[in-house]
């Protein structure tokens, strides 16, 4: 954890906290905080301590997208060389949707083109009244490519085409009102919200909620039948884990 220089990663209480740690950049990506995050999401997934992930951004920001200076030396760069560089991105995506905890990202200020892609790409969205979401990279003729697979997914073809389409950012109720996020926080209340919010997670069974994350997102590209049969093999493997057994055990105690 101490060898991190981009973001800072605790485990406590049953919640693993990721937070971009580059204030005075509005937390802007670049390669080290990419293989960072991916280094702590990894980290988290294996230990036992962790529930929860909560994803935050150090000071005004949550993320304001690609270090632009960093963008700029891979411009004139090779085909094999922008795509390592873009891969780096789209594996931590692919690593998000297959953890086995719920990724929370707390979004307080903008979260814009990459830093609304790493947003979307966490299960849960939390915000403060007053942030602001959106992919303006049409407006340097760049494309928000990884981030579609799942953006189409939270909030459908068109919905999904007009934001990448105008570049447009938008309030956090709005993006609230088109599906994009779960929860809209007051500004001045906002650490204690999100606190309670995954402090309350946290204590919900850790076999159900990965169960339900890796079912939920396996089905996708499956047909109805195959869906089914998905939810009849993670039934049965729910019935038998020491979390359901427990949970019968008590509700049964209370009856």
């Amino acid at each position: 954890m101490s060898s991190y220089q981009k973001i800072i990663y605790t485990v406590d209480q049953g919640i693993a906290r990721i937070t971009l740690n580059r204030p005075e950049k509005r937390n802007a990506l670049d390669r080290e905080l990419i293989s960072e995050v991916r280094d702590a999401v990894r980290n988290c997934a294996c230990d036992e301590a962790a529930r929860v992930v909560l994803l935050t951004g150090a000071g005004a920001d949550f993320c304001s997208g690609a270090d632009l200076a960093g963008l700029e030396k891979t411009l004139d760069a090779g085909p094999l060389e922008n795509m390592a560089e873009a891969r780096n991105m789209a594996e931590l995506f692919v690593e998000m949707r297959h953890h086995p905890h719920p990724i929370v990202a707390a979004v307080r200020g903008r979260a814009l083109a990459g830093g609304c892609g790493l947003a979307t790409a966490c299960d849960l969205i939390l915000a403060s009244e007053s942030a602001r979401f959106g992919y303006p990279e049409v407006n340097i003729g760049f494309v928000p490519a990884m981030v579609m697979a799942i953006l189409r997914r939270s909030l459908g073809e068109k919905r999904a085409f007009e934001l990448i389409a105008t570049g447009e950012i938008i309030s956090a109720q709005t993006a609230f009102d088109y599906g994009m996020i779960n929860a809209i926080f007051a500004d001045d209340t906002f650490d204690v919200d999100v606190e309670a919010f995954v402090t309350k997670l946290a204590s919900k069974s850790a076999s159900a909620l990965a169960l339900s994350k890796r079912l939920l997102y396996h089905m996708d590209g499956m047909s109805f039948e195959a869906a089914i049969e998905a939810g009849v093999e993670t039934n049965a493997i729910a019935r038998m884990t020491d979390d359901m057994k427990r949970g019968i055990e008590k509700f049964l105690k209370k009856s």
